[in-house]
Parts: C-alpha cells; structure tokens; sequence
C-alpha cells in the first residue's frame, strides 16, 4: 500500500508539474533585449497589465554587444531589440531584422516625421525610433569657465590633462577626432581614421575615464570636469548640480537615435508590435523621456513633461542647432579600420 500511496503521490506530482510547465509554455511573452536603465519596470507592469503578456527583459551594454549576440543566435531568442541608427543598416545587410509591418503600429503617428525616413533605413522598412539625442560637451562650472570651451578642440587642453571623460563607444570618439580636423564623423577613409587617432593618441593622457554605463556619476563626484558626454546624462546630473553644463561645440554636436526593431527570427512578432506600439503612446513616452533624460520622438509627448524637460534646449535643441549635428551612419567595412586604432589607443602607454 505504501509503495502504492507513494507512486500516486509521484504521478499527481508530475501531472501539476506537466500542468504548470504548460501553462507557463503558453503564457504570452515577450523577449525584450535593451540598453540598461532604458525602461522602467513600473512601465513594463503597467503593459503586462493591460495585455497579459509576460515581458522578459535582458540588457546589454553596447551596441557590439548586442549585434554580436542577435548574429550568434541567427536573429532568434529575442523579439524586440533597440540598435541605434548606425547599427540599422549593418543588421539590415546582415539580414538579422524583420521587415517592419507599420500597419500593426498605429501610433507611428505620433511620431516627429524629422526623425523618420533617415539614410539609415529609407522608409522605415525595418525600424522606427525609439529615443534620440545629442553627444556634446559637458563642463562643470566650479573648476572651468564654460565660456571657454567652445569647441571638440578644447578637449585637448593641457589645463584638463587627467580631467576629461569620454564615452566607451568607438564611434563617438573617434567623431571628436575626426570632427576636430574638420573631417565627417562619420568617415570612411582610412587616412582620415588614422588621422583622427593620432589626434586621439594626443588626447589619451588628459582621458582619466571611459565611461558609458553612467557618465554623469563620475561628474557628480568630482572626478572628471569636462568630456564627452549623452546630453541626457548632462541634463540628470545637472538637476543634482547646477554647476554642471552643457555646451554645443561650434562643430557641431553628435546626434544619435536608438530604435525599435524586431530580430528575423522572433517568436514573438504580435507581441512585439503590441509592446511597441504601448510604448509609442505619447503618455508612456514622456514617462520614459522624463525618467531617463533623453528626448522622445513624439512631439506630442512634450504636453506630458514638466516644463523643465520640454523646454530644455538640452534635450530639444533649438533649429540653429540640429543644422549644425551630424548623426551617427553605418561605415561599413571601414569599421574594422576604426576597431584596429581603437584598440590600439586603448593600449597607448
């Protein structure tokens, strides 16, 4: 009778296990890959419980990062990534995005057509923004004057030798360089790249810091005054402390935009429609632009913000300014060429 007892008590056992497993199996889902502190958890709630779609949230830290784990698994195990614009067009070649059925998104309405139809994906057949903003130059006011910094140049300024912070992103710097003997940004002429890192070699020894988890932490503790920095990591820290500014270089500030795309092999597509589209209402994307200080694409978002957000010229920046950004392109195969000096400049003594 025991061992009788004991064999029912194991197949009831299995038979709740089997039940839960299935369920679990056919709970909706989706697998979300993003930028850390991009959005909240309350967010994410708030769209698990108006749908009843689980959402699984991974992050990442780079965009290489990102590519390089969407490749290895062939566009599969995730339904929603967030590339940013320059990453588009290489996932694009490498076949790694899913064409973009726009009639599933009705709230790409609300979206500012400026930001639409860019080089990096004509027609938006593959992504639509997400959040947008500005690199440029941060200063704090208590140990240098902001009036004289004007330019990418100044970052070399033997006066800030030990003192300057710049983003982990091989992009961005090498933007500096290249902006900074009056070349593209976005160049794909070895000669300029090399160009550009022997002006970065010169850099080197004022660089105390690589930083893109959260630049704006070394600013508030003091332990950098100036460098290369997100707009919206200038914004936050500035609202701890006044002292911190944010300056345009005369060239030209850096603009850059992450997007919504959907990974070729997702599982999950309608669920990744539905999540985007929950994150495009203007509401939610003033909730995300207000946590996170970035801009969002929807001008309508803007009636949600405090004024102080909507009317940063920050976050905003006025139309003489936008004239003057150039945004982040896809270089192609020249990005070996930048990742050769990158990492050469990362082992300069």
């Amino acid at each position: 009778m025991r061992k009788q007892y004991l064999l029912v008590l194991l197949l009831v056992a299995f038979s709740v296990l089997t039940i839960s497993g299935c369920k679990k199996k056919n709970k909706e889902v989706v697998n979300v890959f993003n930028w850390a502190e991009y959005i909240s958890e309350d967010i994410l709630e708030d769209f698990e419980k108006e749908t009843g779609i689980e959402v699984v949230y991974s992050t990442y830290d780079s965009n290489e990062s990102m590519y390089s784990k969407v490749k290895l698994l062939k566009g599969s195990g995730y339904d929603l990534i967030f590339p940013s614009t320059y990453y588009i067009a290489k996932m694009i070649k490498d076949g790694l995005l899913a064409p973009m059925d726009l009639s599933k998104l009705p709230n790409v309405k609300e979206l500012d057509k400026a930001l639409l139809n860019q080089s990096y994906d004509k027609g938006n057949k593959y992504s639509i923004p997400f959040m947008w903003g500005i690199t440029g130059i941060a200063v704090n006011s208590k140990f240098i004057n902001p009036d004289n910094v004007t330019s990418w140049k100044d970052l070399w300024d033997a006066e800030y030798k030990g003192k300057v912070i710049v983003q982990n992103d091989i992009r961005e710097v090498f933007h500096i360089g290249l902006t900074s003997l009056g070349y593209s940004g976005n160049s794909t002429d070895p000669k300029e790249i090399e160009a550009a890192y022997n002006e970065l070699v010169k850099l080197y020894p004022s660089i105390r810091l690589f930083n893109s988890d959260s630049p704006k932490v070394p600013l508030l503790n003091e332990e950098v005054y100036i460098g290369l920095v997100w707009g919206g990591e200038v914004f936050m820290a500035a609202k701890e402390n006044p002292d911190i500014k944010f300056i345009y270089p005369k060239e030209g500030a850096i603009g850059w935009g992450d997007c919504y795309a959907i990974p070729v092999g997702a599982d999950n597509k309608d669920n990744a429609y539905k999540l985007i589209n929950f994150l495009l209402r203007p509401d939610i994307s003033a909730r995300i632009s207000e946590e996170y200080g970035y801009a969002s694409p929807s001008p309508k978002s803007r009636e949600f913000l405090p004024k102080d957000i909507a009317e940063s010229d920050i976050l905003y920046p006025s139309q003489e300014e936008m004239n003057k950004i150039e945004f982040q392109n896809d270089v192609f195969e020249s990005i070996i060429v930048y990742e050769k000096y990158w990492e050469q400049l990362k082992t300069v003594n």
